[in-house]
């Protein structure tokens, strides 16, 4: 069954745990660069501060605006980075995208950042930084829209409840993952993302 074709409301908890955490560990490789999709998340920061910190990868590129939410506050990826500076990371060191407003746009707006900075053709691996239930989303929607030869390496951040063993046991990390599979359900019937088998 492809995404597209699934029913979201069907679907048991070990077929959602499946499709959103199956085969998205972080495989232990070193990257070119860190893209942290937006969110005013300090466990995003934290995770992309620790990869950094372990020399998985010598930048980081924090994409987003915020706009999406009406927020008057600064943009996400200025947060993010901000955060980033007062762990210690240098700021020589962190790249900026600044009009995101979802997933998609993380993706295409942080493309022109990449090029920009290094040239696609450059880049072999990404370190890819989101929460648990956000991963495959991220992962289809760089699939959907980057150069065929990049490859990634997915690095969830590390909260105690909303991975794959316990998100159904938390009822805020619960409507975010049923969320998610409707999400990906409609935006692969729409084209907008990759539609793959389940």
């Amino acid at each position: 069954m492809r995404l597209s074709e699934m029913k979201p409301e069907l679907l048991s908890r070990d077929q959602i745990t499946s499709l959103l955490f199956d085969g998205l560990d972080d495989d232990g490789k070193n990257g070119d660069c860190i893209l942290v999709f937006g969110a005013r998340s300090l466990l995003r920061v934290e995770k992309a501060s620790e990869l950094y910190s372990a020399k998985r990868a010598p930048t980081i590129l924090v994409s987003g605006s915020g706009a999406r939410w009406g927020n008057e506050e600064i943009p996400e990826a200025i947060w993010m980075r901000d955060q980033l500076i007062e762990r210690g990371i240098p700021a020589d060191d962190i790249l900026l995208e600044l009009k995101a407003e979802n997933t998609t746009e993380n993706v295409i707006a942080s493309m022109m950042v990449l090029q920009q900075k290094f040239g696609l053709h450059a880049i072999k691996r990404l370190l890819i930084v989101s929460s648990p239930f956000h991963m495959k989303r991220c992962l289809l929607s760089l699939k959907t829209y980057m150069p065929d030869g990049i490859e990634y390496t997915l690095c969830a951040d590390n909260r105690k409840v909303g991975q794959r063993t316990n998100w159904w046991t938390d009822p805020d990390e619960k409507a975010y993952v049923l969320k998610e599979v409707t999400s990906i359900n409609k935006y692969a019937k729409l084209g907008i993302l990759l539609d793959e088998e389940m």
